[in-house]
């Protein structure tokens, strides 16, 4: 499969991202869509215009009509190559497929903890008690029981390292009065960095009716980059010790792909296996985005050869 000329990308035109997600463009004739083995069949590149700054006001258009994903989105998978700096779409196959995010859902979860500490509206030192419906969701969880509690800092490495869904839930009550509140929040915050095909009903991830394309998490991504760099690191953390258990980050990318320093997994049946990374070589870092192949080694390898060639500046799509 051959990839676009990047020099399509190069022009940066803030208004066509409100139209980006029904854009549709000619094919290149020297595109193949033939699907490796073992891997997904994947949607043919198509040009996008580049992501824009996360400080750019949303355009006042119309709210988009959301739809769950389609039979045919379930049988492809959605790719995006983005360079961090400026944006500039380097790769992108079905990157507007609207799908589930499953965990990548927690990395708005903690985007609003980030903003809610950065405002000093939230200590890293406060308390995060559990209530009764906290400490009833599925795994991946900590397992605290109702009424007991940890602090909002380990809270924060709990999501980001084990994806705590009994952990996330907890936060959110904390600073949203209720899961349901706090997900809505999620949702505005999302249309504040242009995220116009994302909609939050839950702050986990679990199955229900969250949505997103790889392009708004690539731009989510991207947003916690710019706007809580100081906090990224808790995206790199390998592993952390809770209640004499060393649990261990579900990203296995980080040490094994040079310069790869964060950012999610996520997974659930319908989402398929979905990885928000970033990796970043001298002074030049990319974000990819992957979402909905079939098993965690497919995934990360796609996200590897995407993430290599751009490294490389190559225009040929991984094979």
């Amino acid at each position: 499969m051959r990839l676009m000329p990047t020099g399509a990308y190069q022009r940066r035109i803030p208004a066509v991202l409100a139209a980006l997600a029904t854009l549709v463009l000619p094919m290149s004739s020297a595109v193949s869509t033939a699907s490796p083995a073992g891997v997904a069949s994947r949607a043919a590149p198509v040009p996008l215009a580049a992501i824009p700054g996360t400080a750019m006001a949303v355009p006042a258009l119309a709210e988009p009509v959301l739809a769950a994903p389609s039979p045919a989105a379930a049988r492809t998978v959605s790719a995006i190559l983005i360079d961090a700096r400026d944006g500039r779409v380097l790769y992108a196959q079905g990157a507007n497929l609207v799908r589930r995010p499953a965990s990548l859902t927690k990395m708005m979860t903690l985007f609003l903890a980030f903003d809610a500490l950065d405002a000093n509206k939230l200590q890293l030192s406060d308390t995060v008690k559990f209530s009764r419906a906290a400490a009833n969701q599925p795994p991946s969880r900590l397992g605290l029981r109702p009424g007991a509690g940890l602090t909002v800092g380990e809270a924060i490495r709990a999501i980001a390292v084990s994806s705590a869904n009994d952990v996330a839930v907890a936060l959110s009550e904390k600073l949203g009065g209720s899961e349901a509140g706090f997900a809505r929040r999620m949702t505005a915050k999302a249309r504040t960095l242009g995220m116009r095909r994302t909609l939050f009903t839950n702050v986990t991830g679990l199955p229900g009716a969250n949505l997103t394309t790889a392009t708004d998490m690539a731009m989510l991504s991207k947003a916690l980059i710019d706007q809580h760099a100081d906090r990224y690191a808790y995206f790199s953390t390998r592993s952390f010790r809770w209640a004499g258990r060393q649990l261990q980050n579900h990203n296995h990318m980080l040490g094994a792909f040079d310069g790869l320093d964060g950012i999610k997994t996520g997974y659930t049946v319908e989402a398929g296996f979905n990885l928000a990374a970033s990796a970043k070589r001298g002074n030049r870092r990319l974000i990819a985005v992957v979402l909905g192949e079939r098993t965690a080694r497919s995934r990360d390898r796609l996200v590897a050869q995407i993430l290599e060639r751009g490294f490389n500046g190559g225009e040929g799509a991984p094979s």
